[in-house]
Formats: structure tokens, sequence, C-alpha cells
């Protein structure tokens, strides 16, 4: 237990100073991005330092397997270097007990990551892209996603748009039950539509069976309403900016993301994207475990068997890898090539039983 112990300590404190590097060298290149990119914006030091702290936490999220990794390529080498693992040896115990203690540590802290982490980095995210968008004075169109339906914001020179519409094609480019209600330019409300659907084509919404209320002038709406099979309603928004709307998955707490899951199945939306993300989020412990059994199995051999660079170049390859098929598995189980579960929990199992496989093979040959 006492030897156990030991390690953890160890693995604990290499992967906080990992991570603390991390985080400085991350700061720093994000705040020369950010200068770059407000360069004639009149945001202060404060307000770049601002964006780039809230930006940071979701790019280490996205490093914790190469810290994983890394950790234990450090620790392992330096059990190596001190001939600590030699002395485990000898004293009759498997040297792949020494890994235990590691892979319940990167098994703990994915779990505390995936539970206190993930809600940080997703609400650090939105503000990061609210505070950006006002420094930079963009207008943006607004998709929102409720359990009364589907909202959005589209704006012009003329003034805003607000829509809304109780259900949507999976792609959000058909809504049905649609109100449009629109705002001049000066905020007053100017005319209000109501449609059976609303097609949206090339820099317009073609509506079908539509009522249109003027608001503007104070005028009685009723006496002045015109009642249209097909009416053209022009529109800046396009299919990719309506997707683009939804936003990162990563945006969304952990915790929050089965409701929202909910709330665009009731809206009409695919739900695979949100999904995938899901199971990838839970299956992320696992695969930091799979990180810490690659970067033992190559660097746990004495030193003085040589060698020790092609090992730890092989297992950040090895990693690098499978952090790959992983990525490309999300991608096929998005476009709905192979099943969701697969696609999330498939790379972090067979990383597992490679890993093990060459352990076993390093360790007992």
């Amino acid at each position: 237990m006492t030897l156990h112990l030991y390690f953890i300590r160890k693995f604990l404190s290499l992967f906080l100073g990992l991570l603390g590097l991390f985080f400085v060298f991350q700061t720093l290149i994000d705040l020369v991005e950010h200068t770059r990119r407000f360069q004639g914006v009149d945001v202060g030091f404060w307000g770049l330092l601002r964006l780039t702290l809230l930006n940071v936490p979701q790019g280490l999220y996205q490093i914790l397997p190469l810290v994983m990794i890394l950790s234990a390529i450090t620790l392992f080498l330096g059990l190596a270097r001190s001939s600590e693992l030699v002395v485990v040896r000898a004293a009759g115990r498997s040297a792949l007990r020494a890994i235990l203690a590691p892979a319940f540590v990167a098994l703990l802290l994915g779990v505390l990551v995936l539970a206190m982490f993930n809600p940080i980095v997703a609400a650090t995210s939105k503000l990061y892209h609210a505070v950006a968008q006002d420094y930079s004075q963009e207008g943006d169109d607004v998709l929102s996603i409720s359990s009364e339906g589907l909202w959005l914001r589209q704006g012009s020179d003329e003034g805003q748009t607000v829509i809304r519409a109780a259900r949507a094609s999976p792609e959000a480019t058909v809504l049905y039950d649609v109100t449009f209600i629109s705002y001049g330019a000066e905020g007053g409300p100017m005319r209000r539509i109501e449609a059976e659907e609303a097609r949206l084509t090339s820099g317009a919404w073609e509506l079908t069976n539509a009522a249109i209320w003027p608001l503007a002038g104070g005028a009685n709406p009723e006496e002045g309403v015109r009642r249209l099979a097909q009416h053209r309603l022009p529109s800046s928004l396009t299919r990719e900016r309506l997707l683009e709307s939804f936003g990162s998955p990563g945006a969304i707490s952990v915790w929050a993301l089965p409701d929202f899951i909910k709330q665009l199945e009731t809206a009409g939306f695919s739900t695979r994207r949100h999904a995938v993300w899901l199971q990838m989020e839970l299956a992320q412990p696992l695969f930091l475990v799979a990180m810490v059994l690659v970067g033992a199995a190559f660097t746990m051999r004495p030193v003085r068997s040589g060698g020790t660079g092609v090992a730890v170049l092989t297992s950040v390859m090895l990693g690098f890898g499978l952090y790959y098929i992983r990525n490309f598995a999300q991608v096929l189980g998005e476009n709905g090539q192979i099943p969701i579960l697969l696609a999330a929990w498939a790379p972090p199992a067979a990383s597992v039983l490679l890993a093990l496989g060459l352990l076993l093979h390093m360790e007992d040959g």
C-alpha cells in the first residue's frame, strides 16, 4: 500500500506540473494570437488577458490525453533511471503492479474532469464567444432551442427579425408553424408574419400560406392583414450558418447535454452529433487510462538496455495515433456510418487492450 501511495504521489505531482507548464505556454500563445486578432480594436491589455484566460480551459481540456501520456512516460523513465523498478522486481513484485496506481489516478482524474472541469470549460467557452463578439462588435445570428420550439434571430441593415417555429427539419432549413416578427432599425415592431411552412432558399425564406399583419404606424393590424399562398422574405441566413448557430457540443455541460438532446429531438433536429459527443465524454476516463498504459509499455525496461529515445518517441507516436483513430471514429459516428456507442467506446477499449498486450509482451515476453 505504501508503494502504491508513493507512485500516486509522484504521478500526481508530474501531471500537475506538466499541466501547469502547458497552461503557461498556451496562455502566452493565446495572448499573442488575441493581440493580433484585435489589433486596431479598442481593447486594452486586461481585456485581452480576460479573453485569453477564458479560452485556455478549452485548450487544456483538449490536450489532456497528451498531458497524461507525457506524465506516464516521465514517471516510468524516472523510476527506471533511479533503478526503483529494478528494486520492485528484486523484491518479488511484478513491475506490472506498479502501473495499477497511475492507472487508478488516471481513471479518477478522468471522472473528476468529466464531472467538474467539463462544466467549467462549457461555461468559459460560452462566455469567451460572447465577450469576443462584443469586442469585435460583429452582428451574429442567434439560434435557441427550448421546450416551446425553435427560436431564431436574423439581422440586416434594415433591422432585426425574430423567428419562432414549432418544429423544423433536421438541418433547420424547413420550419413549420412559423412566426416572423420584424423590427425596424430604431427597435419598433414593423410587421408580423405567420406561415404554415418556411423553406430557406438562396437569400430568402419561401413562405407557404402566409398571413402578414402590419404593426407600424399604430394602425389596426387586422384591417391591413394580407393572406398569401406564397411569399418570399429576404434573409441573410444560409444552411451552413444555421448549423454553426447550434455551436459546438463542447460548449454545453455534460450534465445539461441529455436535456438539450431531448429538446433537439422535440424540435425535430438530428441529435446524432450531440449524442456522439456525450458518449465520447463518458468514455474519456477510459481513454486516459489507455494513455497511461501506452506510456508505460515502452518505458518500464531498464535504462541500460538502451534505446530510450526510440522508446519514448514510439510511445508518443502511438498515443497520437490512437488519439487520431478516436477522432476519426467520432467523425464516422457523427456521419451515421457506425453506431454511436461503437464510435465512442471502441477506440478507448481497443487502446486499453492494445496497451495491455504490449505490457505483457515487454514485461513477461
